[in-house]
C-alpha cells in the first residue's frame, strides 16, 4: 500500500482545500516505510497540539496536497525522519514545545529549548516550571589529528539576527557545519492561540520581517479557508501586488548583498538605491515600508494612495531601466565570477529529498513554485515563468533571482493596469473550522495551517516558514568549500533565523 494510500485510510476531517485524515497510531507506525517506497511523496510540514501529531505533504507526481494526524495520548509518535530526514528538525522543535517524542528519531537534541525558558513543554497541556541550570549545547564530535572547530557566534558583527555556527574544518576546508539555532524564540505560537485572527495577525506579520506580507498572507489565507470566507476581488489583486513587491525588495538586497560578500561593494550600493526606492514607494502607497500589518485575514487594512502607486511605477521603472546595466557588470567582473561560480553547490538530488522551496529549489533542479502549482487570484490569469537551473551554486542563486525580477515586475504591472474596483475586506464570520494555505514569499513556499474554535478563536496554528528545510541543507552545501566562502553560502541561501524560531 502506498503512503497515500494509507493517509487517505484515515478518518477524515473537513479542512479546507483538503481533508485532514486522522491515522490510527499502527497506521501511522506503517507510513516511515511506506514513505521510503513512494519518494514522490514529500514532507511539507510537521507539527503538533497537545496529544496530537500533524502532518502535510505534497505529492508531486500529481500535485496534489495531503493532511495526516495521528494521536499521541501516550506522548510518543513513529519518527517520520528515518523516511524524511527534512523531518530532524521538526521533530526536536515538536519535542521541546509539546512533548512529544519522536520514537527513532535521527536527531532527538534539543533544538528551540536552550534551558533558559521559565517553564518546559510551554505548548503542552501542562506546562511545568524549570529549575534546572543550562546545560551547554552538544554538537557532533569530531576524532583524530588536524582537526579543529571554529565557534561562530551567536552574537555577529553585522546587524543580522543571532545564531551559533560550528565549523569543522582541515586547514581552510569545511568538512562540516553544525548550526544551532532558537536565539529569537518568541513564543509566538503561544500568544496566537485563543485570540482571533484578525487580532493574532500582528504576530504573523512579525514571523520573518522581511516575509512580513508572505506570512502574513498564509496565515490571512488560512483563516479565510477555515471560516469560509472570500475577500474582494480587489483586495486579492492588491495582496498579489504587493506580494510581488516584497520579492522584487528582497531579491535586490539579496543580490547587491552576495556581491558585497565577493568585496564587490559597488553592485551592492546599486542594489540598495534600487531597492530604497522600492521601500520609499511602499511608505508612500500603504504607509509602511515593508507593508507590515496592511494584510489582514478578510483582506486589507488600508487601500493605496494614488501618489503611492505612481511611485510604485516610477521604482519598478527604475529597476527595469538599471537592470541590464548591473547583470552586465556582474557577468564581465572575473573576480566576482571567481568567488560565484561553483562555490556552495547544493546537489539536485539532496534539494529534491527535502523538497526545498524557492530559489535554492529551484537553482538546484527542483521546478516548484506556489505560484503555479496552485495559483489563486490574479495568478491564475498568468502565472509567473519559473526560473529553474541544475548548477546548485552561489552563482545560479543569483541567476534565479535575476531571472525572477523581471517576472515580479510583469506581474506588478499587469495587477496595478487591471485592479477591480470595489472594498477591500470581508469580516470573518465567528465560527470554527480548518484551513491549509500555501503563499509563495520570497524564500519560498510558506505553510500555515489553522484551526478555528466554534466562536471563531484560534485553537491551534502553524506557520511554516521556507527556511525550515533550507536550513540543514546549508550544511550540506558548505561541505568542501573553504571557511573564507561560508558568507556567500550564507547570503545565497539567506534562511531566516525567526521565522524557524517561532
Amino acid at each position: 500500500m502506498s503512503a497515500t494510500e494509507l493517509i487517505r485510510r484515515g478518518t477524515r476531517l473537513p479542512c479546507r482545500p483538503v481533508p485532514r485524515h486522522v491515522l490510527a497510531p499502527e497506521d501511522f507506525a506503517r507510513l516511515p516505510a511506506a514513505l521510503v517506497m513512494q519518494p514522490s511523496l514529500a514532507l511539507l510540514s510537521l507539527w503538533a497540539e497537545p496529544a496530537m501529531l500533524h502532518a502535510a505533504f505534497l505529492d508531486e507526481a500529481d500535485g496534489t496536497l495531503l493532511l495526516a494526524s495521528t494521536p499521541a495520548e501516550s506522548g510518543h509518535y513513529p519518527a517520520l525522519s528515518t523516511a524524511r530526514p527534512s523531518a530532524v528538525r521538526f521533530e526536536r522543535m515538536i519535542h521541546d514545545l509539546w512533548g512529544l517524542e519522536a520514537v527513532g528519531g535521527l536527531d532527538l537534541r534539543a533544538w528551540l529549548d536552550h534551558g533558559r525558558w521559565p517553564l518546559t513543554l510551554p505548548m503542552a497541556a501542562r506546562p511545568a516550571r524549570n529549575g534546572a541550570r543550562p546545560e551547554q549545547p552538544t554538537f557532533l564530535p569530531v576524532e583524530g589529528e588536524g582537526w579543529h572547530q571554529i565557534p561562530v557566534g551567536p552574537v555577529h558583527a553585522g546587524i543580522i539576527e543571532p545564531g551559533h555556527v560550528r565549523f569543522t574544518v582541515q586547514g581552510e576546508l569545511v568538512v562540516r557545519l553544525e548550526q544551532r539555532l532558537g536565539y529569537t524564540h518568541k513564543g509566538t505560537l503561544g500568544l496566537m492561540l485563543g485570540k482571533s485572527p484578525r487580532t493574532a495577525a500582528r504576530f504573523a506579520a512579525r514571523l520573518s520581517g522581511d516575509s512580513t506580507v508572505a506570512h502574513s498572507l498564509a496565515f490571512a489565507e488560512a483563516a479565510e479557508a477555515a471560516s469560509g470566507t472570500t475577500p474582494p476581488p480587489r483586495a486579492l489583486w492588491l495582496r498579489a501586488a504587493m506580494l510581488e513587491l516584497e520579492r522584487l525588495a528582497n531579491h535586490l538586497n539579496d543580490w547587491g548583498a552576495i556581491c558585497n560578500d565577493a568585496s564587490f561593494t559597488w553592485l551592492h550600493a546599486q542594489c540598495g538605491l534600487l531597492r530604497e526606492g522600492l521601500l520609499r514607494a511602499h511608505l508612500d502607497a500603504f504607509g509602511h515600508r515593508l507593508m507590515m500589518d496592511r494584510v489582514i485575514p478578510g483582506g486589507l487594512a488600508t487601500e493605496p494612495q494614488p501618489s503611492g502607486i505612481a511611485a510604485i511605477l516610477a521604482a519598478l521603472a527604475a529597476v527595469e531601466s538599471a537592470l541590464p546595466g548591473l547583470v552586465s557588470i556582474y557577468e564581465e567582473h572575473a573576480s566576482l565570477q571567481d568567488r560565484v561560480v561553483g562555490t556552495g553547490v547544493l546537489a539536485p538530488a539532496l534539494a529534491a529529498g527535502f523538497a526545498v522551496g524557492g530559489v535554492v529549489g529551484r537553482a538546484s533542479g527542483r521546478g516548484f513554485d506556489a505560484r503555479v502549482a496552485f495559483p489563486n487570484g490574479p495568478f491564475s490569469g498568468g502565472p509567473p515563468t519559473m526560473a529553474v537551473r541544475q548548477e546548485g551554486d552561489v552563482d545560479a542563486r543569483v541567476r534565479v533571482r535575476l531571472a525572477e525580477i523581471p517576472e515580479s515586475l510583469r506581474l506588478i504591472r499587469r495587477i496595478l493596469a487591471t485592479l477591480p474596483p470595489g472594498e477591500i475586506h470581508a469580516p470573518l464570520p465567528q465560527k470554527g473550522g480548518e484551513g491549509l494555505a500555501l503563499v509563495e514569499g520570497f524564500r519560498g513556499e510558506i505553510v500555515t495551517w489553522m484551526a478555528l474554535d466554534d466562536g471563531g478563536l484560534i485553537r491551534a496554528v502553524f506557520p511554516r516558514d521556507p527556511s525550515w528545510l533550507q536550513w540543514p541543507l546549508l550544511e550540506a552545501a558548505m561541505e568542501g568549500n573553504i571557511v573564507a566562502d561560508f558568507p556567500l553560502c550564507n547570503k545565497s541561501f539567506n534562511c531566516s533565523y525567526s521565522g524557524v524560531d517561532l
